[in-house]
């Protein structure tokens, strides 16, 4: 007896349409921050945000936070140091534990990123109203607490 496949229409699925969205976002954010000058990353940018507000995460909270394994982190904030945006300090009280700080220089980037940022959410929102706005973000955690 044949068995009737089933066809999957991927492109009916949100998936895609997430992904795209997000490369072109990525790409944006990277091609803005380069016209500004700002030799930066996406990823690295994350990581600037997270330690602005809460200066001194150590390397596990930060990966949590960042959604990020711990060895990815590790080389992302080893190319960080090199551009002397972070710091990793040994915790006093458990040496295995790094603590991450914002050097000057890294909150500085950070202060320079955000009226990049603004134009490009201002484009990405361009001619979406505030409650197409609300039904997106509110659609996408209904997928993040599907995927959780």
């Amino acid at each position: 007896m044949k068995v009737k496949e089933s066809v999957i229409d991927f492109e009916k699925s949100i998936g895609p349409w997430l992904g795209r969205t997000m490369k072109m976002v990525d790409y944006h954010l990277l091609e803005a921050f380069h016209t500004a000058g700002l030799d930066l990353t996406k990823e690295q940018m994350v990581v600037l945000k997270k330690l602005y507000e809460q200066d001194g995460l150590n390397q596990n909270e930060l990966a949590l936070l960042t959604y990020r394994d711990k060895s990815s982190l590790a080389r992302l904030l080893s190319k960080m140091e090199k551009k002397e945006y972070v710091i990793r300090k040994q915790d006093g009280e458990d040496k295995r534990v790094n603590n991450i700080f914002l050097t000057d220089i890294g909150r500085a980037t950070f202060d320079e990123t955000r009226p990049v940022i603004q134009k490009v959410i201002d484009r990405m929102e361009h001619a979406i109203s505030e409650h197409d706005k609300n039904k997106i973000i509110s659609i996408l955690k209904k997928v993040q607490t599907n995927l959780s």
